[in-house]
Parts: structure tokens; sequence; C-alpha cells
């Protein structure tokens, strides 16, 4: 009787909401509206086209399979953001790791685990350079992105401006290499058994995902990130190195964009001068969509995906429904982008009034 008592009265409705409010409350309050905009538009999805499989296990992992690479990409850009930067660079950098790839499997006959090697070497370097024009040079990082942006464009097509598609074995053992899963599938139209599974590139994609998420939740590293995002006059305050912070963001974003040029080269075998083309817009998208913000301090990595997943919906919505225009993706990316700014806005209007 004292438990029911206890349940009813407006205590512990007030306690309720304290914890909700602690447990979402900061970074997790922006990812919870996403995590809700996310099953929302699924569920809408699985309810309109049930008679086209939208909600199967399938076509989850059809979304999965389709944007490992723009997954790692979101993440490093939700830390960049954190971190009170940007880095508009991502999508060439991938066109230039791409066509490395093609270029020194498929004329140089370089070893397809050495050219791995070699890749994620080169993103750190590409990283390391912008990091320290940021950090030690002071230069906007607009500015220093968008010049890592033409030269990576330009890089690629220097090495080479033909498309190059590759064929390497080793390359297209793990392109192809799959993990199925024995249940969740469907027999579609024609008696044929559709088993859900996902590729590899995926579960390097997530494994990616989670090591970033833990370095910035439990690391000193990831604290340093969000304070000096947060205020950087505050973290030098607590002697924090903010230059280093600054640098080894881009350091470590330099390594992830090379990482997801490898994992976007599993999906699409090939090198190309117009890959990947707007992938940096796309990752600022999911990023900013998953809780990130631009003025730096707020953001959760974890969000990252989710941003990802609203995006890959939008489309899926278009896709089946097979009589709208392909430019509606864009339109409603860009409504779902505005409302999130604007929940920003309104977050940091309330943060700013309890401070």
């Amino acid at each position: 009787m004292t438990n029911l008592t206890t349940m009813d009265s407006p205590s512990f409705g007030a306690h309720l909401w304290r914890v909700t409010r602690a447990r979402f409350g900061g970074n997790n309050f922006l990812l919870l509206i996403t995590i809700i905009l996310f099953a929302g538009m699924y569920l809408f999805g699985s309810v309109v086209y049930s008679s086209k499989n939208f909600g199967t296990l399938n076509s989850f992992f059809d979304m999965l399979n389709s944007n490992s690479a723009l997954i790692v990409l979101a993440a490093g850009m939700t830390m960049v953001l954190i971190s009170g930067g940007i880095d508009i660079s991502v999508g060439a950098q991938i066109a230039m790791y791409c066509m490395m790839f093609a270029y020194f499997m498929e004329h140089q006959f370089v070893n397809a685990y050495v050219m791995i090697l070699v890749v994620l070497i080169t993103g750190i370097v590409f990283g390391l350079i912008q990091g320290v024009l940021v950090a030690y040079f002071d230069i906007q990082p607009f500015i220093v992105t968008l010049a890592g942006m033409f030269l990576a464009r330009g890089m690629t097509a220097m090495i080479s401006p033909q498309t190059i598609s590759i064929t390497n074995k080793d390359f297209m053992a793990l392109a192809k290499f799959q993990i199925k899963f024995p249940f969740g599938g469907y027999t579609n139209a024609a008696g044929v058994y559709q088993q859900p599974f996902i590729y590899l590139h995926v579960v390097l994609a997530l494994v990616a995902l989670i090591a970033l998420y833990m370095v910035m939740t439990w690391s000193k590293f990831g604290r340093s990130v969000y304070a000096v995002g947060g205020s950087e006059q505050s973290a030098k305050l607590m002697g924090l190195n903010v230059r280093r912070t600054k640098m080894m963001v881009y350091v470590v974003n330099g390594f992830l964009a090379a990482f997801a040029g490898f994992l976007f080269c599993l999906f699409s075998p090939g090198g190309a001068v117009e890959k990947a083309p707007a992938y940096e817009m796309y990752a600022i998208a999911a990023a900013v969509i998953g809780g990130a913000m631009f003025t730096g301090g707020v953001g959760n990595i974890l969000g990252s995906v989710f941003g990802v997943l609203v995006q890959s919906t939008i489309i899926k919505f278009v896709n089946f429904n097979g009589t709208l225009s392909n430019g509606w993706p864009e339109v409603i990316r860009a409504a779902i982008m505005s409302f999130f700014i604007i929940l920003q806005s309104v977050f940091t209007y309330v943060r700013k009034r309890r401070e």
C-alpha cells in the first residue's frame, strides 16, 4: 500500500523527471531526439511499405551495407565539431584514397595489405598537416580544410584522371566477405529466400565507431576535446594543452577519413576523380542530426550513426515510393537539418539561462 501511494504521489513524478533529465540531459538530449525521429520514420516506413518488406532485417542491413564509410566519416566529424572545428576535406580524401588503392594495386601491383597501411599512414599525415595549421598557425579550420579538399581532389586527378576498377584478389576477398544471419529473412515474390547479411566493412565501421565513442567518453583526450570545444579559455585555465588537443583532433580525423576511404573502396571497388561527391556535407549533416553543435562542446559519437540512418531512411522512402523526384531526399535532409539547428539554438538558450 505504501509503495502504491509513493508511486502515485507528485514526488514520484518529480523524481522520475529528474532522473530522465539527468539521463538524457546535456549531450544525450539531442541524441534522444534523433533516436526518436529515426524510430518514428522507420516504423512509418515499415507500416506504409510493409508489402515491399521495408521493415525487414534485410532492409535495415542494406542501409548499413551502403553507408559504412559515411558512419565512420560522421563519427569523426562529430568529434571535430565537438572540438569547435570543422573538416570539409573528408569527401575529397575518400576519392584520393580510393584512387591510391586502385592505381597502386592495379598498375603497380602493390600488395593489398601494404596499401591499407600506406593509406592509413597517409591519412594521419594529412590530418597532422591540417591540425598543425589550425592549432599552431591559428588559421580558420574552414579555410585549412577547404585547401585540403582542393589538394585531395587535385592529387586524385594527378594519380590518374581515368577511372580504375579494382580486381586485386586479396582486396576483393575482403570486399565480398559476408556475415550471414540465420534469422530475420523473408521469401520474395519469386519464392527465393532472402537471407540477411552484412559485409565485413560494416563490422569494421561499427568497431571504429565504438572505439571512438569509448575514447571520447572515458579517456583524458575525449574530456579535453569537450572542454576545448566548450570554452578554450576555460580549458587553458584548467591546465589543458589546447593547441595539442586541437591538433590531435585533426590527426585522429585524418586517420578516420583514410579508414573510411578503405571502407568506401570495399563497398565500391575502384578509383575515380569524382568519387564520393558531397560526402563531407553528408557527414556534417549526420553529425548535426546526431546532436553535434557547430558552437562546439556538445555532441555524442553514437548520434552520428543515427544521423546516417535518418538520412538513409529518407532515401529509402523515395526509392520505395517510386514516383517521387530524386531531389526529395535533399529537400527533406535540409528540412531536418533546419529543425535540428533550431532545436540546438533553443537548447543553447536554455543552457545559458540556467547558467
